[in-house]
């Protein structure tokens, strides 16, 4: 029987936080050692009003990030953009890299939201993953 407990490990990409003017949110530094397959949940909860738009980036040494272009995503960042409360969308990453970053860009603020992200690691070459 598959049991993805076992075959997967989640971290926070963007620590859960009260987003209240307009910017970019830095995310945390995703490494991929050891697995295969990365998956974002961005969400949103309680909210006013704004967009808050993913932003993926990636590096081969974890301190040189740049934009992933749209053929290594599964989804684009357009199209896992929030604009309503108690929301989640998923983005995935397929590009080669070992150092990735998620990052919100908050848009079109007067009060906002609160928003993050969740990273979910997959296909791990070893497991049980602990």
């Amino acid at each position: 029987m598959f049991d993805s407990k076992t075959t997967k490990k989640s971290i926070f990409a963007v620590n859960p936080t009260a987003i209240s003017s307009n910017g970019t949110t830095a995310g945390n530094v995703i490494d991929l050692a050891n697995f295969n397959s990365l998956t974002f949940d961005v969400f949103v909860g309680n909210r006013t009003d704004g967009t808050f738009t993913p932003l993926v980036q990636h590096s081969d040494n974890g301190t040189d990030f740049i934009d992933v272009a749209d053929d290594f995503l599964i989804e684009t960042e357009i199209a896992t953009a929030i604009s309503t409360a108690n929301t989640i969308k998923s983005i995935g990453y397929v590009g080669g890299k070992r150092y990735i970053k998620l990052s919100i860009v908050a848009s079109v603020i007067t009060t906002g939201a609160t928003a993050g992200a969740l990273a979910i690691l997959g296909h791990p070459n070893y497991s049980p993953v602990v």
